[in-house]
């Protein structure tokens, strides 16, 4: 039993000396952006990086990696995400003045793609650190893991088994049965996109900073932006432009939230699969649903204007993509009088569901609550049914596993305990009222950014409020098995 734990603790350093090795690489690139906009900020990104790769050699010469399972994976995964953020918050804390907490969630929210912030005058910030909030956003879509099994290509001692324990937890068809190659061509979609939306952003008349920024948190579905106003900036700067750059945003953050699988059959020549599985049936049906009901809200309270009707579709549409799609950018405070108590009701609902398995997007993803919906009616049926009756989960033709479904039960209390502690915590620590309270640990744990209070607020609330959503954002993000299993005793010593 000791050998079985020194083995798995020899791995887990291995590994986690090799991921910062790359994290110290991915560290040297806002340089280049501190020298192009002549900031003296090279050593907030080089300490850090210094760091990161004496930590990393120190870690893959002191331990070999021995033989990998799924536990070591998960482990490695969990124990990854958080010393990759302790050391992302490094420029920050080096380069603002915030405290370390804050520069750690600030940091955490970035790589988990959740983007709460506490920073505020964003406008005014060095170029080089909004540039590294965008990138660690950017490195979280797909996972931290998979960019450094992306860039190392290693396949070798069962490392497939962390882009198991980093994935969402469903299982699914890939483009190629080599996870490597599958890795890749999910890499080379994800930066084409990136790539493409920054182009057109650039066309339209945006800096190329600021395309560059936005891409990079959109089709992450991680919604930082360089601007406290978001993307209501660009309006309220006076880009004649401003409704097309709304546009382009929407259409990359339903990117973001749909299936890279679906994508991939997509640009293989199957655009049948945009509408073929029940994922995209519900993604599609949410949508178009959620705008309906919130403008039917909306005009309940305000009068009907042909003038402003566009405007009213393009912010309601823009707000309800970036909720279930978990980016979270905005063009309209969610808390405004813009957006009545059912809207608001709505994007709560919304920032529960998430998008598409297999997405960047957070959330409990819209196939569990399809699973869980076939499963409600299958308890139904078992009423009237004969007893002894086989009545399987059935999901696009295919029968589901009976373990499959208990994780995804499993998996919904786990999310519904985190928000009752959370949500508990907040009031208890805050003066914040119930709804404001519930609204922060919903946006933390689901990966979102907006909640129904403000900046300045986040930012003032205890540091016991901002651990507890730091912990949930990152269960968030890895859909709380792997958090579990790092502080589980028997899971070291299987």
């Amino acid at each position: 039993m000791q050998v079985q734990v020194i083995n798995k603790v020899k791995t887990v350093i291995n590994l986690l000396g090799s991921l910062l090795l790359v994290l110290a690489c991915v560290l040297l690139i806002p340089i280049i952006v501190s020298i192009i906009y002549q900031e003296k900020l090279k050593s907030v990104f080089l300490i850090p990086a210094l760091l990161s790769c004496f930590m990393g050699l120190f870690g893959k010469l002191t331990a070999s990696k021995q033989k990998m399972s799924l536990t070591t994976g998960m482990i490695v995964c969990g124990l990854g995400w958080i010393v990759v953020s302790l050391i992302g918050a490094l420029p920050f804390y080096l380069a603002l003045d915030y405290s370390f907490l804050d520069a750690f969630f600030e940091s955490v929210s970035g790589f988990t793609t959740t983007g709460i912030t506490v920073f505020t005058g964003l406008e005014s910030l060095p170029r080089s650190i909004l540039f590294w909030r965008s990138l660690i956003q950017w490195l979280g879509g797909l996972g931290i893991l998979t960019f450094f099994l992306f860039v190392t290509f290693k396949g070798q001692g069962g490392l497939f088994k962390l882009f198991t324990a980093e994935s969402h937890k469903i299982n699914q068809s890939r483009p190629t049965p080599n996870i490597f190659k599958t890795i890749r061509i999910l890499w080379l979609i994800y930066a084409g996109f990136t790539v493409l939306e920054m182009v057109i952003l650039y066309s339209l008349g945006v800096s190329l900073f600021d395309a560059l920024a936005h891409s990079l948190t959109t089709v992450s579905t991680g919604g930082f932006s360089p601007y406290d106003n978001s993307i209501g900036y660009f309006k309220e700067a006076g880009y004649q432009n401003y409704k097309a750059i709304e546009y382009v945003i929407i259409f990359f953050m339903t990117l973001g939230g749909v299936n890279f699988l679906v994508h991939y059959k997509v640009l293989t020549g199957n655009l049948r699969e945009l509408w073929a599985g029940i994922e995209m049936k519900y993604f599609w049906g949410v949508i178009v649903g959620a705008v309906s009901l919130i403008l039917i809200n909306h005009y309940s309270y305000f009068p009907f204007s042909w003038a402003s009707l566009e405007e009213t579709i393009r912010k309601t549409l823009f707000q309800v993509v970036a909720l279930l799609t978990t980016t979270g950018f905005g063009t309209q405070d969610i808390g405004s009088s813009f957006f009545p108590a059912v809207a608001r009701q709505v994007f709560l609902i919304l920032m529960l569901t998430g998008a598409c398995v297999g997405s960047t997007s957070g959330g409990f993803k819209l196939i569990r609550i399809v699973i869980l919906n076939k499963l409600f009616k299958r308890e139904i049926k078992k009423v009237y049914y004969p007893q002894g009756a086989i009545l399987p989960v059935v999901v696009d033709d295919n029968i589901m596993d009976n373990k499959e479904v208990f994780r995804v039960v499993a998996l919904f209390f786990g999310w519904l305990l985190l928000l009752v502690i959370g949500g508990g915590i907040t009031a208890l620590f805050s003066d914040l009222p119930a709804w404001n309270a519930f609204s922060g640990v919903f946006s933390a744990l689901g990966n979102i950014g907006p909640f129904y209070f403000s900046v300045e607020q986040m930012q003032e609330l205890s540091d016991i409020i901002k651990v507890t959503y730091i912990v949930a954002m990152l269960a968030g993000r890895l859909e709380i098995l792997p958090l579990f299993i790092l502080f589980n005793k028997q899971a070291w010593r299987r």
